[in-house]
């Protein structure tokens, strides 16, 4: 247990740094213990700083320190105070060269920040407050400096030295070491920094700018993954192309560099001209990767590379300023997915992520704003909210603005911060700026936590053939703000309505601002008050709305739809969106009735329509077959226990299966014919086409193996054995592991060994063989991942392997996880006290399914709280950890 609680850091206490270091020299000489950092650092005192203060304050952890000096003057302990996170020294001239020598051991760094060994190879991950590790530093996102990097190691053991920038300098040494010089001719905080150190191959190619400049692109790998870095290359092209294309951003370093760590806490790293990612976002093959993983690698690239401009060349002033590069950077890379792929499927993927898993952030106890007000450790905010919320925020702004005056105010805020650190507000004044418009009523998106809900009413006047829509916005009470305290939200409403004959023309009356398309048959409101009427003249009869199109805000939207109205959204509407909404919410209702039911002891039964409208999209030629897939796949267990006041885990599943397999038995003849009928592709391509045929293929095999027919087991058996894609070779595997027929079983164990076999020295394809296991039904499910815990392929310091396992079982099986004995709950506290004490920001990310605790029955609430009160006991307590169970306890 701790002997003090961590204190909590306040965006309202922001000050300016007392120093400012404009010039950094690093020297290191590797070392798997004993690492040797010298920084030269000419520093000088802020004029901005508010402070007559000469005293000098540097981070700094898990350093040994050998030697401070300034201007060559070497210090005694008397000039200096040492603490735990920090090197005081007292007196320092206004302007100075300060000298320190410290000694680190990247071989015994599990936590994986600062700089670490990931099997043979030395890396760095800076962000959020890595590099104090490093060496004592101003290590704050608003000291900008330019850096100079010198890298020492043995020759043989580690022939590749990187770090930021362009290099400048390489040579031998005496006993067989060498050495790279790197320069970065463009200051940046210290969280931006990169070094590697190892015996890595490249694939190469190059990228001519607009202006006419050659950047040399390189992917660095182990010589084993060299045959999968030709679609990381490609979509790192495409992203340089298209940034500057809509951006007008162009590349400005020399060279472009990636390189593939195993071992990662996060997904990648934007650090200048070094960009380190994580294996499973750069390695892409069709033999070992599925669609999903392809399209994950194009983003990541993507999200990566725009951060050069979004993020490095304007960096935030403070980490509460965070969603400043990652929100805006989000919605960049969205952009780049839609015009690469399917706009619409696009869309849907991302409302489903944050309907099912930022919302319930929002509602959680860790709910926070955008921009957060406070934070004990940084590392818990890189969260869903500041990303994908962010992201939502930013389109917001778009839809605002128009597309054009979006761009301008883009190029006003490069323009105004290249080279800066700036923060949301300058971000915001320079869309104010250029759209001709005040948006301050719209900052509540950034300063208040939750999600709005947006009741609407509707009723029609047959005599004057008037239809009106009453908006009622709220939003829930969360920890920072009781409810009654929340301004109203700007939020921008696209609809249309829908007569028997398809889209009205609309003519709306009203005081909210709005904008109607050229047509007249789509307008966006701008709802600003907790309640507005809107009314539509000349409507013959009741229409209906089609509301919040393309996901036009992130909120929670309750309208009264009929099971009719909703089929009418499903059938005639021109918004992809809302046809999958539509379908989504007639599914939830359907799974609403089956479980009322279970729960009132009675017989349940599965309303027709909804198979009647799942026949007519298996059976229409004309739709995307992606979207078919999209709205063909049920609400899953965790969007389901989401939305419920109380979830019961138990009738939640039960009631999902028995819908899903009602389809699967009534649409039997359908599924089998639209299986048959889809293309085969001989030629593995990762592009839209193929993508969206191998989705729906594989969602026909899904329910036409719920069938538990023998012919369709044996048949998914054989897509297994004989794909020549992980694609469909991991769908066929996933179907029949996760079969909770008898029948199955044979085939799952069968279908599991061999996969084990044949992928074994590929270690993102054995992470797929843990997921699937991990998700399996079953009661015995703890004991299986307790089992899979001591196989020889996983190892609890790999973030990856974690996710994979222990991950994909507290997130994505539910029943098993939610099992009324508490195991579940047991095998994940004990995993968060042993990655406590080596890995503190992965064992706080673990902590997510524990802290919904107020979802659930009373048992389970009770069982869930006592373990997390086991974890608040744990000696040496880190602040991560700590400050996840404070706030979920509280």
């Amino acid at each position: 247990m701790r002997d003090a609680e961590p204190s909590a850091i306040y965006l309202k206490d922001y000050q300016v740094p007392s120093h400012l270091i404009d010039k950094t020299h690093l020297h290191f000489i590797l070392h798997p213990t004993k690492t040797r950092v010298s920084s030269d650092l000419t520093i000088r005192k802020n004029p901005d700083a508010d402070t007559k203060s000469n005293e000098l304050i540097l981070h700094g952890q898990d350093i040994d320190l050998q030697s401070v000096s300034i201007d060559g003057r070497q210090l005694d302990d008397r000039d200096y105070q040492l603490e735990a996170e920090c090197l005081r020294i007292a007196n320092v001239p206004e302007q100075f060269v300060l000298s320190v020598v410290g000694l680190i051991a990247p071989a015994d760094n599990t936590s994986l920040e600062g700089l670490y060994k990931s099997q043979s190879m030395y890396c760095t991950q800076c962000e959020a407050e890595g590099f104090r590790k490093i060496t004592y530093f101003l290590d704050r996102p608003d000291v900008l400096s330019e850096f100079t990097t010198t890298v020492v190691a043995d020759k043989t053991e580690f022939p590749v030295l990187l770090s930021n920038g362009n290099p400048i300098k390489s040579g031998s040494l005496d006993d067989n070491m060498h050495f790279v010089t790197w320069h970065d001719p463009f200051p940046k905080p210290a969280y931006l920094f990169a070094l590697v150190g190892g015996d890595l191959e490249c694939i190469q190619d190059s990228f001519t700018t607009t202006s006419g400049r050659a950047i040399d692109l390189k992917i660095y790998v182990e010589e084993k993954d060299l045959d999968k870095c030709d679609h990381a290359m490609a979509s790192l092209k495409s992203s340089m192309r298209w940034d500057e294309d809509v951006y007008g951003r162009e590349y400005d370093l020399d060279i472009f560099m990636i390189v593939a760590v195993d071992d990662f806490n996060m997904g990648a790293m934007e650090n200048k001209g070094l960009n380190i990612f994580n294996t499973s976002c750069v390695l892409a093959k069709a033999e070992t990767t599925t669609d999903a993983g392809f399209q994950r690698v194009e983003a990541v690239v993507a999200h990566e590379y725009f951060h050069n401009w979004s993020g490095n060349r304007v960096t935030c002033r403070d980490w509460f300023q965070l969603s400043l590069k990652e929100g805006f950077t989000v919605f960049r890379d969205a952009e780049f997915s839609a015009d690469m792929g399917s706009r619409t499927v696009k869309r849907v993927e991302d409302a489903k992520l944050l309907r099912a898993m930022q919302f319930a952030e929002d509602a959680g106890p860790l709910a926070h704003p955008v921009q957060p007000a406070s934070f004990i450790e940084i590392s818990n905010f890189y969260t869903l909210t500041v990303y994908e919320k962010g992201a939502e925020v930013v389109r917001m702004i778009h839809t605002l603005l128009g597309a054009e005056a979006f761009r301008q105010g883009s190029d006003l805020y490069f323009e105004r911060n290249d080279g800066k650190a700036a923060t949301i507000e300058d971000f915001v004044s320079s869309m104010e700026e250029a759209g001709g418009r005040d948006l301050s009523k719209f900052m509540s998106w950034y300063h208040q936590a939750g999600t709005p809900k947006l009741a609407v009413t509707a009723d029609y006047n047959s005599s004057s053939r008037e239809y009106a829509l009453t908006f009622n916005q709220t939003c829930p009470t969360t920890p920072e703000c009781d409810s009654e305290d929340k301004k109203p939200y700007l939020i921008p409403v696209a609809m249309g309505l829908l007569g028997s004959n398809g889209p009205l023309s609309l003519v709306p009356e009203t005081d909210v601002d709005f904008s109607l398309s050229k047509n007249d048959t789509h307008c966006v409101l701008e709802l600003t008050q907790p309640q507005h009427r809107v009314v539509f003249k000349d409507i013959n009869a009741p229409p209906v709305p089609s509301l919040m199109r393309g996901f036009s805000a992130p909120v929670r939207l309750q309208f009264d739809y009929s099971p009719d109205d909703l089929i009418t959204l499903m059938t005639q509407d021109d918004d992809g969106f809302t046809r999958w909404d539509a379908c989504q919410q007639l599914c939830v209702s359907v799974i609403h009735e089956v479980e009322a039911s279970l729960q009132q002891g009675k017989e349940p039964s599965v309303d027709s329509r909804l198979s009647d409208a799942a026949r007519a999209l298996i059976t229409n030629q004309n739709l995307d077959p992606a979207m078919v897939a999209l709205m063909l796949t049920l609400p899953s267990e965790g969007y389901l226990a989401e939305i419920a006041t109380t979830a019961n885990i138990d009738t939640i599943h039960s009631a999902r299966e028995i819908v899903r397999n009602h389809l699967a038995a009534s649409l039997k003849t359908e599924f089998a014919e639209r299986f048959d009928s889809l293309p085969y592709f001989p030629e593995y391509e990762a592009n839209a086409v193929q993508i969206a045929v191998r989705s729906l293929k594989n969602c026909c095999l899904g329910y036409l193996v719920a069938t538990a027919d023998p012919v369709w087991l044996e048949r998914a058996m054989t897509q297994y054995r004989t794909a020549t894609n992980m694609t469909d070779q991991s769908a066929a595997l996933s179907v029949l592991a996760l079969s909770p027929d008898s029948k199955a079983v044979d085939y799952s164990v069968s279908a599991l060994s061999e996969f084990y076999q044949q992928w074994q020295s590929e270690a993102l394809v054995v992470n797929q063989w843990f997921s699937v296991q991990a998700m399996q039904p079953g009661e015995k499910a703890v004991d299986r991942i307790r089992s899979l815990m001591q196989h020889e392929a996983f190892n609890i310091n790999n973030p990856n392997k974690v996710r994979a396992l222990i991950g994909a079982f507290a997130n994505n099986n539910p029943v098993c996880f939610h099992n009324s004995d508490g195991s579940g709950y047991r095998l994940l506290a004990e995993v968060v006290k042993k990655l406590n004490a080596t890995n503190p920001q992965i064992a706080a990310r673990m902590l997510g399914p524990l802290t919904k605790w107020r979802k659930y029955d009373s048992k389970r609430r009770e069982l869930m709280q006592a373990e997390l009160n086991s974890i608040k006991q744990t000696v040496g307590l880190s602040k991560d950890v700590f400050e996840v169970i404070s706030k979920s306890l509280a």
